[in-house]
């Protein structure tokens, strides 16, 4: 061994074993430094996991709940009337669809329902119903179908009444209806029915519900007509205002269910006009049939004045975008006779 070795020797390892010493409190600070940084890490990782869950499961109870129980979800009573007023906005924008319609009344201490179906073009603002009229008060007489062919200002019906001749039409000018055709036709105009919800008021959310497969927003209010009137579009307007003028009750309850798209697919409403002079009957006037001259008229006793009349007009809409081809008829085609029976 050479002279000095045993001695440098352990000197060294002195050495080393000083600098671990030294180095020891450093690593332990650094150990304990690290310990604390994935401490909280992981309770940082707990905490955001908690809070994603409680938003996930409120989200679910909120919404879920809503939809299994019928529970309307969040939305203010603002909102539920910006929906139903731009309801005939988004049907303009759907370009067209299939239809389906229901007008309930009462006759004679009988509830009689007429049914149709078919397409309207809310571009073109026209379309095509064939209507299903119910049997007499007694359940005795059949009737014809009644085809209708709806455009803009005009009513064109065939097998309108007796004293029609077959294949022939009746012309009626929608603007000079005291209804504004929204039920003297025995349907509702689709388009009438939904810019009458331009006036809608005090609507609120009544919940959701699933119709025909779909999940849709069942909202109810009531409908000034005078307010529709005012913000229909121009070329909407003549049948509102007289419908405004018309009717005895001017404002319209209704029941509309839209879809998560703003559409409308089911419409109920209910309109309230005088017996007295039903827009049914006073149709025909405008139709060709004159009313009797008052001076030839036997003198009538007075009459207390009739209960006003209640209709439930119920159109369905589906099919978006559907093609709807609707043929007008020629002018020799249209009857400009007299009616016997509306």
């Amino acid at each position: 061994m050479a002279p000095g070795v045993a001695t440098v020797r352990p000197a060294v390892r002195k050495r080393q074993r000083l600098r671990l010493r030294l180095r020891q409190p450093e690593q332990q600070r650094e150990r304990r430094v690290d310990k604390r940084r994935r401490t909280a890490a992981t309770g940082l990782t707990a905490a955001l996991g908690c809070l994603c869950g409680v938003a996930l499961l409120t989200g679910c109870v909120g919404e879920g709940a809503a939809a299994e129980s019928g529970g309307p979800p969040a939305i203010t009573g603002q909102d539920a009337a910006r929906a139903v007023r731009a309801a005939a906005d988004v049907l303009v924008r759907s370009g067209s669809s299939h239809v389906e319609t229901a007008m309930r009344m009462a006759s004679g201490g009988t509830w009689l329902t007429i049914t149709g179906s078919g397409g309207f073009d809310y571009v073109k603002r026209q379309g095509e119903l064939r209507l299903q009229l119910p049997k007499d008060a007694a359940g005795a007489e059949e009737h014809k179908p009644l085809t209708e062919l709806l455009t803009p200002g005009a009513l064109y019906m065939k097998n309108r009444g007796e004293g029609v001749p077959a294949g022939k039409w009746v012309r009626v000018d929608t603007d000079r209806l005291p209804d504004g055709n929204l039920v003297t036709g025995g349907a509702t105009e689709p388009l009438a029915a939904a810019e009458l919800l331009r006036g809608a008021q005090d609507v609120e959310l009544v919940g959701t519900e699933t119709r025909r497969g779909t999940r849709l927003r069942h909202y109810r209010g009531t409908a000034d007509i005078a307010r529709a009137a005012d913000a229909a579009p121009p070329g909407d307007r003549g049948p509102l205002k007289a419908a405004a003028k018309g009717f005895s009750v001017t404002s319209v309850p209704f029941d509309a269910w839209l879809d998560a798209d703003g559409r409308l697919r089911e419409l109920s409403q209910r309109f309230t006009f005088s017996s007295d002079a039903p827009a049914a009957d006073r149709a025909a006037t405008t139709s060709g049939t004159k009313k009797p001259d008052a001076s030839t008229e036997p003198a009538a006793k007075a009459k207390p004045a009739a209960p006003d009349v209640t209709v439930v007009s119920t159109t369905r809409y589906d099919t978006f975008g559907v093609a709807v081809p609707v043929t007008m008829p020629r002018a020799a085609d249209i009857w400009t006779g007299k009616i016997v029976s509306s």
